[in-house]
């Protein structure tokens, strides 16, 4: 006989029952709005809760759910890993980070089969990969951030079995692994914490549903179970750091914010694990305090997301200006984020109608997290097109040239490294018919605000969009995919060899737009990246005398003064990079 501690919190309740099979045993009390009691189940079983004499509601903090959102939760155990125990990790200031989503990253779309791409990362340069979320969610398909078992990875991508295997052999690999987790809201499908207690709040609202309460009364415990929850992903799954989503929707007002304690519990961690552990945050708030140290008045997270530097690169490179890109245009706003971080640190904003952001100041730049694409900037519209699908395979160049050599991290996309044909459209697989047609009638309307057609938005719940979304590999090295990876290669080398972790943290950066010749020019360390964004060749004075190391442009180096022509990009090495005027 296995007697094992069960045991779940529910401080309203009258009666607590444990459901295991056709066993109902009734749970005591055991302070602090805690019902707990001993049974006889192995790893293996499956289990519920009735609460006063509710329908079998699986665990808050069920670790699998292999029959879904719906069904009930099954005890495992975690295997010990002994074959990569001396991973240690690495500063996040040294990565190169690469965002996928498992559904589609692969065929299969598994945590098993993302293993057998993991070589094509090492060929590629990648050191970090980061996981969007994997909580149990609603069906076998999804972005993940409507999960609702927040301590339960994924059934179809393959549980948690599947989970250990894959960051197993990243770490066998040399690759640090980070999980994007939700704290803001959990989905609409399968939601029962307020079932078992106060997990939600009314006085606060997010874009997507009931806000945590944070700092209500009761909220102790709510705080506890996502604390808990952080701790499970570092310490039993070994990953190298969690990326939380949208920040700026997590609404708490106590002393010690939520965030501040995460940042807290994680650094402690890392201290009695003796490896590095990263908290990065997504935020569209432009607020350093979120990377800026504790004992400086900041939160001490170790990175943040930076959406100017991608909103200023595509509008300048698409030109297009509806939503938030009508903020952003200008080649003045992308060297202000290459050389600030923030373009909007204090400045109003046409787009939002108020003041955005505060000055990052002296912050290193190693803090923030850079990219030309992620899933948000390529699923959120309406067909889902990447950045390669919008500009020519020159803009592309560039926009790769400068996120890649830039001083923060950069961050790729899957597929972007091969400018992939597939898109990357929003697709969810929802049970409840009512629901999913809210889902599909609200998609539509949001896209109509942005000037797309109703019938032109793909329907989430039809599994067409899932599957146009599925990444080819067999496209990965044929022609201009082939050409693409290469660039993408030699400029991820060219970032190690170049831009070692000391000069990412003292090098002088600049940056400077010439609209005589309509030439964007920017510097770090010992590089010139030069882009011509105009529709004639330009010749380019700065660069003589400097070694070429790398170019979009066959031509650049024939000449006597070094000619760069349209929507071309240059990397040069020992230039003179002094400004002009």
């Amino acid at each position: 006989m296995t007697m094992r501690r069960i045991s779940v919190w529910a401080p309203a309740a009258q009666a607590v029952n444990l459901v295991a099979g056709d066993r109902v045993d009734p749970m005591e009390e055991s302070g602090g709005g805690w019902f707990a009691c001993k049974a006889d189940l192995a790893d293996g079983d499956d289990y519920a809760f009735s609460v006063d004499g509710s329908e079998a509601l699986p665990d808050p903090r069920s670790r699998s759910q292999p029959a879904g959102v719906h069904g009930p939760s099954r005890l495992i155990a975690h295997p010990r890993t002994r074959e990569h125990q001396h991973w240690r990790g690495f500063p996040i200031s040294e990565a190169v980070m690469y965002e996928l989503h498992v559904g589609t990253f692969t065929a299969r779309g598994t945590f098993d089969a993302a293993i057998t791409r993991l070589d094509h990362l090492i060929d590629l340069g990648i050191n970090a990969i980061e996981l969007m979320p994997v909580g149990e969610f609603p069906g076998r398909r999804g972005w993940g951030y409507d999960g609702v078992d927040l301590f339960a990875p994924h059934s179809a991508y393959g549980g948690p079995g599947g989970l250990h295997r894959l960051v197993d052999a990243c770490h066998a690999r040399g690759i640090a692994v980070v999980l994007d987790v939700v704290y803001n809201h959990v989905g609409p499908e399968g939601d029962y914490l307020g079932e078992f207690g106060p997990y939600f709040t009314t006085r606060y609202e997010t874009p997507w549903g009931s806000a945590f309460n944070y700092d209500g009364e009761q909220s102790d415990e709510v705080r506890r179970f996502v604390l808990d929850n952080v701790e499970m992903w570092l310490r039993e799954y070994s990953f190298d750091g969690l990326r939380l989503d949208a920040v700026h929707a997590i609404i708490d007002t106590s002393p010690l914010h939520v965030l501040e304690a995460i940042a807290t519990r994680v650094d402690e961690l890392a201290a009695e694990l003796g490896r590095d552990l990263w908290v990065i945050a997504e935020s569209d708030s432009n607020d350093p305090r979120l990377v800026r140290d504790r004992e400086r008045g900041g939160y001490g997270l170790g990175a943040q997301w930076s959406d100017d530097f991608h909103h200023a690169l595509h509008a300048l490179l698409t030109g297009e200006q509806h939503g938030y890109y009508e903020d952003f245009g200008s080649p003045d706003e992308v060297r202000t984020a290459l050389l600030q971080t923030f373009v909007y640190a204090g400045q109003y904003s046409r787009h939002r109608k108020r003041t955005v952001g505060r000055y990052a100041g002296d912050l290193p730049r190693s803090r923030f997290i850079t990219y030309s694409q992620n899933h948000d900037q390529v699923g959120n519209r309406a067909a889902g097109e990447r950045l390669c699908h919008l500009v020519s395979d020159g803009r592309a160049r560039m926009a790769a040239a400068l996120t890649l050599l830039s001083p923060m991290v950069p961050m790729l996309f899957q597929g972007e490294e091969w400018a992939a044909s597939t898109p990357f459209q929003y697709f969810t697989d929802l049970g409840d018919a009512h629901l999913s047609k809210a889902v599909t009638n609200g998609r539509r309307r949001e896209f109509r605000a942005f000037g797309w057609p109703p019938d032109a938005v793909p329907d989430p719940q039809a599994p067409a969009t899932f599957e146009r979304s599925i990444l080819r590999w067999d496209e990965m090295r044929d022609g201009v995919h082939g050409r693409m990876l290469d660039w993408y290669r030699q400029l991820i080398e060219l970032r190690r060899a170049r831009l070692l972790v000391e000069n990412l943290k003292c090098a002088a950066t600049n940056a400077w737009y010439d609209s005589a010749r309509s030439l964007l020019m920017y510097t770090h360390s010992d590089l010139l990246v030069s882009c011509n964004l105009g529709e004639e060749a330009v010749p380019l004075p700065e660069a003589t005398g400097a070694a070429l190391l790398l170019s979009s442009d066959d031509a650049v180096g024939l000449a006597a003064t070094p000619m760069l022509n349209a929507d071309s990009v240059a990397i040069w090495s020992g230039a003179d990079r002094s400004i002009p005027g």
